[in-house]
């Protein structure tokens, strides 16, 4: 195996959520599989994952979250940009810090995974590494890149015709979900018991943040709904979640069993063992559907929009927006009550998107470009 040294500029916080960390750890993990060197770059924001990071044995440049980076007026200008200031900091001071970040090593790859940058930041540190790769879900700014991944359904490589090189090669769409293994392991025998489905169990997750407090208010919604009263409800959180003791008492509360789990490491049986999810628009959307798991999901964001319509129009799942109340989920598993083909055919709908082998796509696009 040849050794490639491929860091990740990337970040979590309790407002950006955990989602672009945790795919970027997805890809790092196939890589290092491959005999690659992975290394992240993080800002240290509160709610930041870089302790999971190195847990999961990646070395991490920390960038400071200080109150000098957060006061610029290049930054302010920038506060048009709904994700201006999820960086910490203005671009430039963000692209010098990396370059520190880097050390001495040359990178075959720097993959960006951040809503705040775009091609003046790529530019700059395009001379430090050989490809440069960006994670995108947005289609809303230009990029410098020689690769482009937006996994999301509904979108076509033909969306970024104007905000990329000639010659930059975009894998669009589900087919490159960055899913962890474990989910496409256990695909069979998720599709396998929804062979005869019924609404035993239901799965809640919203972000691993949630600092809207979605679970809670999906919570006490449900706590007035006509449930099975047999009906077993696991909500999963993460440490980070600032409402993580509200939602633990409104579980307690519950007419139905239900549990609360945090910094789960079994997400994909928790999806097989489910009968339906009410969860976030984001990048779980694609380990629901892998596994088959019919899904009601909570559009929390503008950027989750694309996903929510292509998702419902698919058939995959039902809708609604977080912002507007989550009173529809009653009347949603209502209908889902009185007729149990409604799961079957939206865990058929659901398992025909992606066949969670995604992330095996990237990582050879990843070294058999970096050969050439």
């Amino acid at each position: 195996m040849v050794e490639h040294h491929i860091a990740f500029r990337t970040d979590a916080s309790l407002q950006i959520g955990t989602g672009h960390v945790m795919r970027c750890l997805t890809l790092a993990d196939a890589l290092q599989a491959t005999g690659a060197q992975c290394h992240f770059i993080c800002r240290e924001h509160p709610g930041n994952l870089i302790a999971q990071i190195r847990q999961r044995g990646f070395s991490v440049s920390i960038l400071p979250a200080t109150a000098e980076a957060l006061i610029t007026n290049e930054l302010v200008v920038e506060a048009r940009s709904n994700y201006a200031a999820w960086l910490g900091a203005n671009w430039a001071i963000d692209a010098a810090q990396t370059k520190v970040g880097f050390g001495e090593t040359a990178y075959d790859w720097l993959i960006v995974d951040h809503y705040a940058l775009d091609t003046r930041w790529e530019q700059t540190l395009r001379p430090l590494c050989r490809k440069l790769m960006v994670i995108d879900d947005l289609a809303d700014r230009p990029h410098d890149c020689d690769l482009l991944l937006d996994q999301n359904l509904g979108r076509d490589a033909d969306d970024y015709n104007q905000l990329v090189p000639d010659g930059c090669t975009v894998l669009a769409g589900p087919h490159y979900a960055l899913l962890r293994p474990e989910f496409a392991a256990l695909r069979d025998v998720s599709l396998r018991r929804r062979a005869t489905p019924q609404l035993k169990h239901l799965l809640i997750t919203m972000g691993g943040v949630d600092q809207a407090d979605a679970t809670g208010k999906v919570l006490e919604v449900l706590h007035d709904c006509q449930l099975p009263a047999d009906l077993r409800i696991t909500v999963v959180m993460g440490t980070h979640a600032p409402w993580l003791k509200r939602v633990q008492l409104l579980a307690k509360l519950m007419p139905q069993s239900t549990e609360v789990k945090v910094d789960v490491n079994n997400m994909s049986q928790l999806m097989a063992d489910s009968d339906l999810a009410i969860g976030a628009a984001g990048s779980t959307s694609w380990e629901r559907c892998c596994l088959g798991l019919p899904s009601i999901i909570g559009v929390q964001a503008v950027n989750q929009q694309l996903i929510a319509n292509a998702l419902e129009v698919s058939g995959a799942a039902k809708a609604f927006s977080i912002s507007a109340g989550v009173h529809p989920i009653c009347e949603l598993i209502a209908k889902i009550l009185s007729d149990n083909s409604i799961l079957q055919k939206m865990s058929a709908s659901a398992s025909a998107i992606t066949d969670g082998k995604g992330v095996k796509r990237v990582a050879l696009e990843l070294n058999t470009m970096v050969l050439v």
